[in-house]
């Protein structure tokens, strides 16, 4: 059973029986904003990509130019560049019990690297799967606010004493990379 998350809101990456989650599938899906007088769209590409921290350091960051950590516990499935279609655009790999100890947390980053606004796109979410129960959803969170912004931290993984928790943010930011959004995911980690 999927839960969905509002802005802000959290949860524990856990199965049914309160076993934690080991390896997840992260999900990032938008679709184009209708546009003009006949409602056209235009393609948008937006990036989704993962920032891996050990305390207040940006240690590793997987996107569509490095799809894999340099521990091979995160892997990208590659770049979407339309948002066309049904289901997630881009998808992240991650295994949990693989990340080293010193990684404490993951910011989830959505980036447009041609510019495009995020007033331009619809129905942006940021899911995860259980990947051990035939990619069962967990959680869910669609981001509700869209704006001028050019980047967003839509959700941070944690480490605690218990395991992960996925906490939705939905915060706007610009940059048309990932690392451009380091200082924005970094304030979020540390709160």
């Amino acid at each position: 059973m999927s839960i969905s998350l509002a802005k802000g809101q959290a949860i524990s990456l856990e199965k049914a029986d309160h076993s934690p989650l080991s390896r997840i599938r992260l999900g990032l899906g938008w679709d184009a904003a209708s546009r003009g007088l006949f409602g056209r769209t235009k393609e948008v590409d937006l990036d989704a990509s993962v920032i891996l921290f050990a305390g207040a350091a940006a240690v590793d960051t997987v996107y569509y130019g490095q799809l894999k950590s340099h521990d091979g516990a995160v892997v990208h499935s590659g770049d979407n560049r339309t948002g066309d279609g049904d289901g997630d655009d881009e998808q992240i790999l991650i295994d949990l019990a693989k990340l080293p100890d010193h990684i404490d947390a993951v910011a989830i980053v959505i980036t447009s690297y041609t510019g495009q606004k995020f007033n331009e796109v619809k129905n942006v979410y940021a899911r995860v799967t259980d990947i051990a129960d035939y990619d069962s959803e967990v959680v869910r969170y669609d981001l509700a606010e869209t704006g001028s912004s050019t980047g967003n931290v839509i959700a941070k993984l944690t480490r605690t004493a218990a395991g992960w928790q996925f906490t939705a943010l939905g915060i706007p930011a610009d940059g048309r990379v990932a690392k451009d959004l380091v200082p924005a995911a970094l304030a979020q980690i540390t709160k």
